[in-house]
Order: structure tokens, then sequence, then C-alpha cells
């Protein structure tokens, strides 16, 4: 059986390479068009360097017409970008494609008999795979952004009440300040402006790159300001207020939810341990007799 399942995969693993030379062929010149079409998916000399970039490459002609008809490339793309991670959509769908191969493969080799449901479980799995990676990497970048806005905040409202307008407060702390995830979102903002997209849309893009509920205030109440003529600095200080009180909100929340977390812990590895250490050698005496024997000897 397993014999017969290695020649299957064997005919279709030729059959989608053969595929792909023929789609790269007639959808080459298309294809590189759509993979540079943004500025952010450009490939630059690092990513040339990657092998595992040019192994996703090779389903890229037949993932471009699958994501085409299949998917919403917008959304993918948000996530993409979103995360940092330096794919196009085709080079990611690549990856779950990959991914499910080796799903398969490892499955093979660990199941002699070679069962059909295992090895479509694996490729399952192993499609979804970078899904979850992207969605880990995700989360940890909105959480860095999160982490980063009070004391960005705080910055804004401080260099607006010195005289400076929003644009060149900041571009200055842009410039001046350390490195960090809600900085490189600013810059990127700055760079939108400079190219000519209003500052409400580019507070509008900030928004939905983000998506995060503390992102999304300072955004609407930016735009607010701006359509109602309020002042900024009082916008600002106002901002900087409800930030701070959200995030130590947050803290005592993660504070409150430590003792559950902690619990599981507790219960299933330190304090088996823990009766191991203090029982382990009560219980080896009892089992020989010695603790019995002595107390007995005490007595007399």
């Amino acid at each position: 059986m397993s014999v017969y399942l290695s020649q299957i995969f064997l005919f279709a693993g030729l059959f989608l390479l053969l595929m792909n030379f023929f789609l790269w062929f007639f959808s080459a010149a298309e294809l590189r068009k759509t993979i540079k079409r943004r500025l952010r998916y450009e490939v630059t000399a690092q990513d040339r360097k990657s092998i595992l970039v040019r192994v996703f490459d090779i389903f890229a002609p037949l993932n471009y017409f699958v994501v085409r008809r299949f998917v919403k490339r917008d959304n993918v793309e948000n996530k993409l970008f979103g995360a940092r991670v330096s794919l196009s959509v085709e080079q990611f769908f690549g990856a779950k494609e990959f991914t499910a191969i080796i799903g398969v493969i490892l499955t093979i080799g660990f199941l002699p008999k070679g069962e059909i449901l295992h090895l479509l479980v694996a490729g399952v799995i192993g499609f979804f795979l970078p899904d979850l990676w992207l969605g880990a990497k995700l989360a940890q970048r909105k959480a860095a952004v999160v982490r980063s806005l009070p004391d960005t905040v705080d910055l804004l409202a401080l260099c607006v009440d010195a005289g400076l307008d929003f644009i060149a407060a900041t571009r200055w702390i842009v410039e001046k300040s350390r490195p960090s995830a809600f900085i490189e979102e600013m810059s990127l903002m700055l760079h939108e402006i400079k190219v000519g997209k209003p500052r409400r849309e580019a507070l509008k893009d900030l928004s939905r790159r983000i998506n995060t509920p503390d992102i999304t205030a300072f955004s609407r109440t930016l735009i607010q300001a701006d359509r109602m003529g309020t002042p900024i600095a009082e916008a600002l200080a106002i901002l900087s207020e409800d930030t701070r009180e959200r995030f130590f909100r947050r803290a005592e929340r993660e504070a409150l939810q430590s003792p559950m977390k902690m619990l599981l812990p507790l219960i299933f590895f330190i304090l088996p341990v823990v009766g191991v250490i203090v029982g382990g050698p009560i219980a080896i005496q009892f089992m020989s007799g010695n603790l019995l024997g002595g107390m007995g000897t005490g007595a007399k």
C-alpha cells in the first residue's frame, strides 16, 4: 500500500511541477507586476538570498490564479504587512503548500501502513500552520505597538504644547526617539502624508493596519479634532490621560489573572515535584518496613 501511495505522490508532484512551469511561461510578466505593484513588497537583495523564498516561488504561478479567484487579497496583504512579513500573497500560499507537503512526507515516514485519513489530516495541519504562525506574529506586533503607545502620546502632547504642529511633532519624535513598533508605524504614516495622502486617510490606514482599540481611539480622536476644529494640544492631553488609564487597567487585569494562570503549572508541575521530594523518603521507608520498625523500637 505504501508503495502505491509513494507512486501516487510522485506523479502528483511531477504534475504540479509541470503545471507550474506551464503557468509561469504564460504569466511571468503579469506575475512580476503583481508582486512588485507595491513598494513594501519589492524584492530586496536580502530576500533573494533566502532559500525558502525561492522554494515558495515555485508555487507562485499556480497560486497567482488561485489567489485571484478564491482569496480576498487585501485581507491577506494587510495581515502580512501588519506582521512585517516580507512575503507576497502568492509566496505565503506557497509556504502553506510547502508545509502541507512536508507534513504528508513526515506522515508517510512514520506510518508504514500509509492510511489515507492520517495523510489528509497531516496535510491539512501543515497547510494551516503558516496561518497560526502569522497570527502569532501579528498579535505580537500589535502588543508591541500598544505597549509603546502611552509614552509616544505623552511626547506628542509635550511637543504640541511647546508650539509644534502635529506633523512637525510627529517628525521630531520619529527622528529623536528610540526605534519601537509604534514609532515605525508613525514613520510610515509620515511617508504616506509626504507622498500626498491626506492626514485623515493616513490616520485611518494606521488604525486599519493595527486594528486594536487603543490605536483606533488614537486615530479617531485626532480625526475628530481635525474635523471639529478642536485644538490638537487639548485632544492629545485628554488622549494621554485616557491611554495611561487604559494601560493601568490592562495591567491590573493581567495581574488579577496571573493567579489563575499560575494554578495549572502549580498543580501539574510544582506540586508533584514537592510531593516526591517530601513524601518519597517516607514512602521508601514505609515500603521497606523500617518506618514502623523504628517506631516500635522507640516505644520499647
